[in-house]
């Protein structure tokens, strides 16, 4: 039997394949970018150096100035107001996309929410509106975008989202964002689903605890971090450069045969039970 390099040279010089994070030519859309340190960006960051165009959006004008300097880095040629509370501002964004490349590869979605009092006390005593809101924003949003981006993904695609332990076991401080997260992982599923026959792949990353400006939002936030820091298996907690670089991957051709997937991405925390 001949050595790797004689068949290499009996059947000529292999091909050298791109990248496996490659995203060169293909297009996107990221939703929640609120600042620098949030896990959005490390996605639009992480995608932008692999290759892809993006479209990029700002919850509001208090938002914008924080944002802009980002989507102008990392050269969006679309760039729109979105809260997905305001009735069209979605739907304007998606539009956008569709006038500017006539289809898009991927999307993520990255924005959670639930009024800061349902955010201090029990799930059980959690009110209608502020259950019903935060599953709006959190959880309905991303069906939403699904929805709309199913027709621009006309050659198959990648949607992401984005979860958190909590919705899988009990976290002590995490409350209502729990079951709403739980409903989202199992959104995606069904997305995935549903999508599959037309080369649409959905999964959720569920990254270990960051100091976003959300997460400032929940009860005994700081011993959380400590927590998983001192105890995952790696001792470390992730970055949302380590978010990006999973995000650039899923969004890639060499993810092509993956769907329906919940990624954790915690230093191997969720294994301790």
């Amino acid at each position: 039997m001949g050595t790797a390099s004689d068949i290499a040279g009996s059947r000529g010089a292999l091909p050298i394949p791109p990248p496996p994070a490659s995203l060169a030519g293909k297009r996107g859309i990221i939703v929640g970018i609120a600042n620098d340190a949030s896990i959005a960006w490390g996605c639009a960051k992480a995608m932008h150096a692999c290759g892809a165009e993006l479209a990029l959006s700002y919850l509001n004008d208090k938002a914008k100035p924080y944002v802009e300097p980002l989507a102008q880095s990392a050269g969006a040629p679309i760039f729109m107001p979105c809260n997905v509370e305001n009735p069209g501002e979605l739907e304007a964004l998606f539009e956008a996309a569709a006038q500017c490349w006539g289809s898009i590869d991927f999307l993520v979605h990255s924005i959670a929410f639930a009024p800061y009092p349902e955010l201090q006390g029990r799930v059980i005593d959690c009110s209608r509106d502020g259950f019903l809101r935060a599953m709006d924003i959190s959880c309905h949003s991303f069906l939403r975008m699904a929805r709309l981006a199913e027709p621009l993904m006309t050659h198959g695609g990648c949607m992401l989202t984005m979860s958190y332990l909590g919705a899988d076991e009990v976290i002590e401080g995490y409350d209502l964002m729990g079951p709403v997260k739980a409903a989202l992982e199992s959104a995606t599923r069904y997305a995935a689903f549903e999508l599959g026959p037309k080369g649409i792949r959905v999964h959720a990353i569920s990254p270990g605890p960051l100091k976003t400006r959300a997460a400032r939002a929940l009860s005994h936030f700081d011993d959380l971090l400590s927590n998983v820091e001192h105890r995952a298996p790696l001792r470390k907690l992730v970055s949302i450069e380590d978010i990006g670089a999973l995000a650039a991957f899923m969004a890639s051709d060499a993810a092509a045969s993956i769907t329906g997937s919940l990624l954790y991405l915690d230093g191997g925390y969720h294994i301790l039970g």
